[in-house]
């Protein structure tokens, strides 16, 4: 984190999510698990670790604490709030494979204490700091789709037309809007039928 304040426009801040822009997704040509990832009400985290075999890691890429430059309406923040932008890779522990590139924007004066302190200062996934600080949750999906990878083909060795599948949802604690998060892998992953 570079302990600056900047301003931040997040892409999409007051767009209406419910007439997407992105490519729909016909479930029926995505495997059983990628549509598990999509549709996925608890941590990712722990469903690509039963999925792969191995621990996940997170790789931070870009953290940075800003302020909004205009509404944020999914997370009913105003202009001016103060939030994390984070952007990071989760990671295989012991293959070092990228599998979920993920956007973050977290509402940090709306966590506790020691959930903002696990953010900012460890590497652990945010569905495990959830889980060891016993954080009930509640996820809200705003969008799924495709995108073609372009800047992100080089963190998972495809090519930049390829496609990512994607979705946006918002978190939820003691009713508030705490975070609001993008997550993105190659539609070439998880295909893999039991």
């Amino acid at each position: 984190m570079n302990g600056k304040t900047a301003v931040l426009t997040p892409n999409n801040s007051n767009r209406d999510f419910s007439s997407s822009q992105k490519c729909y997704i016909d479930p029926v040509v995505l495997s059983i698990f990628q549509r598990i990832l999509l549709i996925n009400n608890g941590t990712i985290t722990d469903l690509i670790e039963t999925y792969t075999g191995e621990s996940i890691k997170v790789k931070k890429l870009s953290e940075n604490i800003m302020k909004l430059n205009d509404k944020l309406l999914p997370m009913q923040l105003n202009e001016g709030a103060v939030v994390l932008d984070r952007k990071i890779l989760l990671q295989g522990g012991i293959s070092g494979r990228n599998y979920i590139y993920a956007e973050s924007i977290i509402a940090l004066e709306r966590l506790d204490e020691q959930i903002r302190e696990d953010l900012l200062t460890t590497k652990k996934p945010i569905g495990k700091i959830w889980l060891e600080n016993k954080v009930e949750i509640f996820k809200e999906n705003l969008e799924t789709g495709k995108v073609p990878a372009q800047d992100l083909a080089h963190y998972f060795d495809i090519a930049p037309d390829e496609n990512l599948l994607c979705r946006t949802y918002c978190v939820l604690s003691n009713r508030n809007y705490t975070m609001m998060i993008t997550e993105k892998f190659p539609e070439s992953y998880f295909i893999r039928q039991f």
